[in-house]
C-alpha cells in the first residue's frame, strides 16, 4: 500500500489565493502596470465592483498589493504590486505556457 496523500501546505495557499475567482486576474492585469480602480473594472468583463473590491482587498492584506489613495483632484485610487506580489511574475509564466499548449490544435 502506498503512503497517504497529504496536501502541501505551499500547494494549499496558493490555490486559497489563486483559486479565487479573478485573483489571478487582477494580479495579471497588475503586472503590466499600475492601475486606477476603475481600470481594473473595466479591464475584466462580469467582475462586479463590489467583488473586485474584495479581492484587491484581500490582495492587499496578503501583501501582494499596495493601494495608494490620490488626494486628486481628481480623487482616485490606484493599485499596484509589491516587491512580493512583483515575485509572482515569474510564476505566471508557466502556466501561460500551458494554457497554449492546450489550446494548441493536436
Amino acid at each position: 500500500m502506498r503512503g497517504s496523500l497529504q496536501c502541501h501546505e505551499g500547494t494549499r495557499l496558493v490555490f486559497e489565493v489563486l483559486g479565487k475567482r479573478w485573483s489571478g486576474l487582477i494580479l495579471s492585469l497588475l503586472l503590466q502596470r499600475p492601475a486606477r480602480f476603475s481600470e481594473l473594472a473595466r479591464a475584466v468583463p462580469g467582475l462586479s465592483e463590489r467583488v473586485l473590491s474584495e479581492r484587491l482587498q484581500e490582495l492587499v492584506a496578503l501583501g501582494l498589493v499596495e493601494r495608494l489613495v490620490e488626494t486628486g483632484p481628481p480623487l482616485g485610487t490606484t493599485y499596484r504590486l509589491t516587491a512580493k506580489g512583483e515575485r509572482f511574475r515569474p510564476a505566471l509564466r508557466q502556466p501561460l505556457r500551458w494554457a497554449a499548449e492546450i489550446k494548441a490544435p493536436a
